[in-house]
C-alpha cells in the first residue's frame, strides 16, 4: 500500500464484502460494535473498506475521517457514508502516509487492517503522529497464536508469501499487540479471544482493546 494513493486490488475488493459479511454473521458485528462504543470527537479509521463500521459509530463522534486506498472499496465506503448517523469523510490515502496533520485527532480505529498494511511499524507511527496526547487507538485485529503447532504453521504460511498473496496482503503471524506498544502507545485494555470467520476456517486469536498516546 505504501507510496501510491490508489491501490488497485480488484480480486481482493470483490471478495472482501462477502468475506466480511460471513464474519459479521458469526459475531464480528458485535466485536466491531464494542470496538467503537464510547468514542467521541474526531476519529480516523484506517482502511475503512466498504464502510461497514460507519453505522456503528456513536453519535458522540463529531467526524470520522475514513482512509481507504482501494478505489472500488472507497466508492462503496462513500455510498455507506451517506447513510451514517455521524459525519463521515472518505479520503484516499495509505496507512504509511496519512493525509492528516500532527496531533489533530482524538481517536483512531484499526479494525482488521493492521494485518495487511505493508509496513506495520510505519502505519502505527503515523497513527501515533496524528493523535493528540491522550488520544486513543481502538484496535480489533487477529494476531499470531501463542500455542504450537498453529503458531509455527501460520509463521510458515506468512514467510512463504503464499497466504499474503491470496489474502489481499494479510500477514497471519503478526504480533500486533507488541507492535502497538513499540510504537509508543500504552495499551490500557486488551481482550484476547478465538474467532473463526466461517465454519470451515480454523479459530485464530484476536485482540480487541484500547491503547493511548501519552
Amino acid at each position: 500500500m505504501s507510496g501510491a494513493t490508489d491501490i488497485k486490488r480488484p480480486r481482493f475488493a470483490r471478495a472482501y464484502p462477502n468475506a466480511a459479511s460471513r464474519a459479521d454473521r458469526r459475531g464480528a458485528t458485535q466485536h466491531r460494535r464494542r470496538l467503537l462504543a464510547g468514542l467521541s470527537g474526531r476519529v480516523v479509521e484506517l482502511g475503512a473498506g466498504d464502510g461497514r463500521n460507519f453505522a456503528l459509530y456513536p453519535t458522540t463522534v463529531a467526524e470520522v475521517i475514513a482512509i481507504e486506498p482501494e478505489p472500488s472499496l472507497r466508492a462503496a465506503a462513500e455510498a455507506a457514508a451517506q447513510h451514517a448517523d455521524v459525519t463521515v469523510n472518505v479520503r484516499a490515502g495509505t496507512a504509511e502516509r496519512l493525509p492528516l496533520d500532527d496531533r489533530e485527532l482524538d481517536a483512531a480505529v484499526a479494525s482488521l487492517v493492521l494485518c495487511s498494511v505493508p509496513n506495520q511499524a510505519d502505519a502505527l507511527a503515523e497513527l501515533h503522529r496524528v493523535l493528540h496526547p491522550g488520544g486513543e487507538l481502538r484496535f480489533y485485529e487477529h494476531v499470531v497464536p501463542r500455542c504450537q503447532p498453529k503458531r509455527a504453521l501460520l509463521q510458515i504460511a506468512d514467510r512463504s508469501g503464499l497466504w499474503p498473496a491470496i489474502a489481499g496482503g494479510c500477514h497471519p503471524a503478526r504480533d500486533t499487540g507488541a507492535a502497538i506498544e513499540s510504537a509508543g502507545l500504552t495499551i490500557e485494555r486488551s481482550e484476547r479471544f478465538g474467532f473463526s470467520a466461517s465454519a470451515i476456517e480454523p479459530s485464530v486469536p484476536h485482540i480487541l482493546g484500547l491503547a493511548r498516546r501519552i
